[in-house]
């Protein structure tokens, strides 16, 4: 196949840095990019061909570089321009390309753009924002923020209220300006010319508006309205994004992953078709939504494998031969997968790998995310002064204000808070991420679970992921094969077939603490021509009849498809 049709970044796998928690290089508790270069050689040894850097940018900080000041400097805690540019070409030494998070929804009111906007109704910045007159003493309409509280906030000097679906600090970019259009690919530009590897859009589904902000529905148990279906997937997405492409992404042999809350396949099928050229792949939301209850993230549920399962199956189908999924379980935003859809406890170890199996066998680009090749857990601060996530802390103080116990808003925050994903980087048994005082705590588990541990047992998580990382590279069928979904109404099994033009994988996977029974018949598989390809456990035992798949297995077993006189 030529790189048109099967470029580089199908083969490829991506690990997330999240650059405040990998390594701290010179002992103020905050990781920066001289430690993520001293570290190149363990994401090597890994097997990765991408990095996707968090943002480095230069920010106040006040959702953690996701509000920037200046597209064209580096946050000092994390370094220097140097630092960055050194990193771009180590990592090239280690054969990995580095991708940058694009954050052009909205900047800080920090940035100039927004300084020089709000101090005048005639600024020639002023329509880089949206800006709205009130309605008597009412924001010009009752949307909600994404971090609690309206999406308005009034600015006394020009008395008008500008527009953050984020936080107050974070306005929203006005993408029907076309000067304002014209400078991030301005700023695209001069990223892609210091030699990195691509994008990772945040939010860049939320770029369009409905220009006429109508007021949204509000939804049982809601202070504000939902504006969602306002400003997600808007009028104009795929002009701006074809245009992005045409202006800038088209001159370069990068990769591009739109970060896209609310987007069906149906939507991602135009997205990602390479014939529309807007972007690579998606980040999908839906299948991380499963355990969320009526009211939203923090209504936490007990994961429904089945619909798990449907809902992969619906990606895998959606896009097979049209466009291309992402595959993930953590992120920056996401709790730790084996507290969340694993075991954390007696069969973390089992659970974690069986997570990673079950994932890499599907198609898309998978992303690992730091800490999730060592089966890393959430955490239980055991007070609310150890967080450091603005969502968090919003969240909490408006559950107080509503009347709800302390006790049940900790345990949602247990269970689905951001800085779950954000405790540093355990790589020793004391820690080994800083010689000063961590920016936030260390999750205290680090002296059973770190990388020197990992490395050092041959059989641990680490190399699970490693193993993963190479068959995607020697096998076509993994990024080419077709999906088949069986047993789609098993509560704890989750059991697929992977199909090329002449050979089968089957892919056994057991999301309980149960002993589950499989009659081998159901999976249409000859024993005599099997090849065990992975497993999580040291022996696996097949027969004809019924199959034991013990707590937490995982395997996948290939054979060739018999082919009919």
């Amino acid at each position: 196949m030529d790189q048109q049709m099967n470029p580089w970044w199908k083969k490829s796998v991506v690990y997330q840095i999240y650059p405040r928690s990998f390594m701290d290089s010179n002992g103020d508790g905050v990781g920066d990019i001289q430690g993520i270069i001293s570290k190149l050689d363990y994401i090597e040894r890994l097997g990765i061909d991408v990095i996707w850097l968090s943002p480095v940018y230069d920010s106040p900080n006040d959702d953690n570089g996701y509000d920037i000041r200046n597209y064209r400097t580096i946050m000092q805690e994390f370094g220097t321009m140097e630092d960055m540019e050194r990193l771009i070409e180590e990592a090239k030494k280690h054969g990995i390309r580095i991708v940058m998070d694009l954050v052009v929804n909205h900047s800080s009111d920090e940035h100039e753009w927004f300084v020089e906007s709000r101090a005048s109704k005639d600024s020639k910045y002023r329509d880089y924002y949206i800006w709205r007159d009130g309605k008597a003493e009412h924001p010009p309409n009752n949307w909600g923020s994404v971090f609690s509280g309206s999406a308005w906030e009034k600015d006394e000097q020009t008395d008008s209220y500008y527009l953050h679906l984020f936080s107050k600090k974070q306005p929203d970019l006005n993408w029907e300006h076309e000067p304002l259009r014209e400078d991030v690919y301005q700023l695209m530009i001069y990223w892609l010319e210091k030699g990195i590897g691509g994008f990772r859009m945040d939010v860049i589904n939320f770029i369009s508006k409905d220009m006429c902000l109508p007021d949204g529905a509000v939804h049982p148990n809601s202070l504000y309205g939902d504006g969602s279906p306002y400003f997600m997937n808007g009028p104009k997405i795929h002009s701006y994004l074809r245009e992005m492409n045409d202006k800038v992404l088209s001159k370069y042999d990068v990769v591009t992953v739109g970060e896209m809350p609310g987007a069906t396949t149906d939507d991602a099928r135009i997205y990602t078709n390479p014939d529309n050229n807007e972007v690579n792949m998606v980040f999908t939301f839906e299948h991380m939504d499963l355990d969320s209850g009526p009211n939203g993230k923090w209504d936490v549920q007990p994961l429904k494998l089945i619909e798990l399962k449907r809902n992969l199956e619906k990606w895998q189908h959606g896009l097979h031969r049209v466009g291309w999924n992402s595959l993930y379980w953590n992120n920056h935003d996401q709790p730790r997968v084996v507290s969340r859809f694993g075991n954390d406890g007696e069969y973390r170890e089992l659970s974690a790998k069986m997570l990673a199996i079950c994932l890499h066998m599907l198609q898309g680009t998978p992303y690992i995310y730091q800490g999730e090749e060592l089966g890393m857990t959430n955490v239980e601060f055991p007070s609310l002064d150890d967080y450091r996530d603005i969502e968090t802390l919003n969240m909490y103080k408006e559950k107080i204000e509503q009347g709800i116990l302390h006790d049940d808003i900790m345990s949602s925050i247990y269970s689905k808070g951001r800085d779950n994903a954000r405790t540093p980087m355990q790589w020793t048994s004391d820690g080994g991420f800083t010689t000063g005082t961590p920016w936030i705590r260390m999750n205290p588990n680090t002296k059973e679970i770190n990388v020197e541990q990992a490395i050092n047992d041959s059989s641990s998580i680490f190399y699970t992921y490693q193993k993963l990382i190479k068959l995607r590279k020697q096998h076509d069928i993994i990024t080419h094969g077709s999906f088949q979904l069986l047993l789609a109404n098993h509560p704890n099994l989750f059991v697929y077939k992977r199909q090329s033009a002449d050979e089968e994988w089957l892919v056994v996977t057991n999301f309980s603490d149960q002993t589950e029974q499989l009659e081998w018949k159901i999976c249409d598989v000859p024993l005599k021509s099997l090849g065990l390809i992975i497993s999580n456990y040291d022996k696996v035992q097949i027969n004809e009849k019924i199959v034991e798949i013990r707590p937490y297995e995982a395997f996948v077993v290939a054979y060739k498809k018999e082919i009919e006189n």
